[in-house]
């Protein structure tokens, strides 16, 4: 049966050798087991397993021995996969030494493993996916730095506003993923360790009459498996999940303002950005001549499914009833590893994406210049009525009565008509040509976007790998 498995067939962002590496059932087990082996080593040095064990239990504790498929089927039995492979580990240290059975498992609950191993998965995940991450947010930067000064429509509600610069639409890319990060980045991976109803009562039984209690023993836990030690056990309060839901998802929203931008961006009739190109990518079934986006449209689709699945994690975290729930808790595994598996898919495909991203100033140029002199009009505005000789709701309606006459004309003709209606309506000799060009150059109406990108990008160092100019250097 072991070509019945899920290998991503139905969810191409994710179908990678990588991630199903880091997220799949084999890496599951690994944690599970990685837990057990910490644990066996924690009770050993506290005295309370015989000598050698914790070599006996990780030696036991290599996960490529255990049987996924089996696990799954049996885990039906206890509702959690822990109990089945636990009782597989057991079998395989009683075979290398059965005095070694002493330091598996002992005191611990099912909530306690695979909480733990569900925190060292999820934090083994994030450390690859703050990687690719990383390299993404650099070429980002660097589009900010190369394109500062390459003009581009910025558009309002679908249509032309005003005169933008591709450097700040990087920029603020740059922005979106570089905050979610950081955020991400700040979390953190507890450990988790309560006992079968959170009390600790096993492990205070287990500790008694020596140097030694409980709460050593989970920081101990926590200190082998590189998870944040807790002043107390989380069992029915899930912020740790939610929180790392959250910011998963919110990653993939930045993701997916990406993808959605680029989506439109690469329409032919747009044309000012192209994906990377590589062989096979993009093709159709049907039509030879498509060059389709599929990055962008990979990475939407992790977007667009992220978020249901972080708010599972709070359906499940406010039915957290008693003190160990009935089926909330086991709902909140498959949504966890879903947005684990869609982030680092669609963060993959992101830096593809990103650091080989193909930009056409010259349609952009093109773009811009559809709406001719009228994208300036906010400009316009400002400079011109105060040279009407009009009150300001007066120049303002003889302003807009020049653009309305104006989109009465061919586009062809717009430009020519708006240059001739603005010289009738100002009075002679209060605007000279070389001032009237300078003031329909959409290069010196794009405001502060260069020092905008300057900023975002000084704020996020780490992310940037670039000095920005002006940035200061401490």
């Amino acid at each position: 049966m072991s070509g019945d498995g899920d290998f991503g067939l139905l969810s191409p962002v994710s179908a990678s050798p990588a991630v199903v590496a880091l997220t799949g059932d084999r890496a599951v087990i690994a944690a599970i087991l990685d837990v057990e082996a910490a644990w066996a080593s924690v009770l050993e040095e506290a005295g309370f397993a015989p000598p050698g064990s914790a070599a006996v239990v990780t030696e036991a504790a290599e996960s490529w021995a255990y049987d996924a498929a089996s696990i799954a089927e049996r885990a039906q039995g206890g509702a959690n996969p822990v109990i089945p492979l636990l009782a597989d580990l057991r079998g395989r240290v009683k075979g290398l030494d059965a005095s070694a059975l002493a330091a598996v498992h002992t005191s611990l609950t099912s909530q306690d493993v695979l909480d733990s191993a569900l925190m060292l998965l999820a934090h083994r995940v994030v450390s690859a996916l703050l990687a690719e991450v990383k390299g993404t947010t650099t070429a980002l930067a660097g589009l900010a730095e190369q394109h500062a000064d390459t003009l581009c429509v910025g558009r309002s509600l679908t249509q032309h506003a005003l005169p933008f610069t591709f450097g700040l639409k990087a920029a603020q890319w740059f922005h979106g993923v570089a905050a979610a990060a950081r955020r991400l980045e700040a979390l953190e991976f507890p450990v988790q360790f309560g006992g079968a109803s959170g009390t600790l009562a096993a492990g205070t039984v287990l500790a008694k009459g020596s140097s030694s209690s409980p709460f050593i023993l989970a920081d101990a836990l926590a200190g082998k498996l590189g998870l944040a030690p807790v002043p107390a056990p989380w069992h029915t309060n899930r912020l740790a999940v939610t929180g790392l839901g959250d910011a998963l998802a919110s990653l993939t929203d930045s993701f997916g303002k990406i993808a959605s931008d680029l989506l439109f961006l690469s329409r032919p009739e747009v044309a000012e950005l192209g994906e990377p190109l590589a062989a096979g990518r993009g093709v159709s079934s049907a039509m030879p001549q498509k060059q389709n986006p599929v990055l962008s449209v990979l990475i939407r689709s992790a977007a667009l499914q992220a978020p249901g699945l972080a708010a599972q994690l709070h359906v499940a975290a406010t039915n957290f009833n008693d003190e160990r729930p009935d089926g909330a808790w086991h709902s909140e595994w498959p949504a966890l590893r879903g947005l684990l598996r869609l982030t680092l898919g669609a963060a993959t495909q992101l830096r593809e994406l990103a650091e080989g991203l193909r930009v056409f100033p010259e349609a952009m140029r093109r773009n811009l210049e559809i709406s001719g002199p009228l994208l300036l009009s906010e400009a316009v505005a400002s400079s011109v009525a105060p040279l009407l000789g009009a009150d300001r709701g007066d120049a303002k309606a003889k302003l807009q009565a020049v653009v309305d006459e104006t989109l009465q004309a061919p586009a062809a003709e717009q430009a020519r008509i708006y240059t001739k209606l603005l010289r009738e309506a100002v009075p002679a000799g209060k605007l000279s040509d070389e001032e009237l060009k300078a003031l329909l150059d959409p290069a010196n109406y794009v405001g502060e976007a260069a020092e905008i990108s300057r900023r975002i990008l000084a704020a996020y160092p780490e992310f940037a790998h670039t000095n920005p100019k002006g940035a200061d250097r401490g």
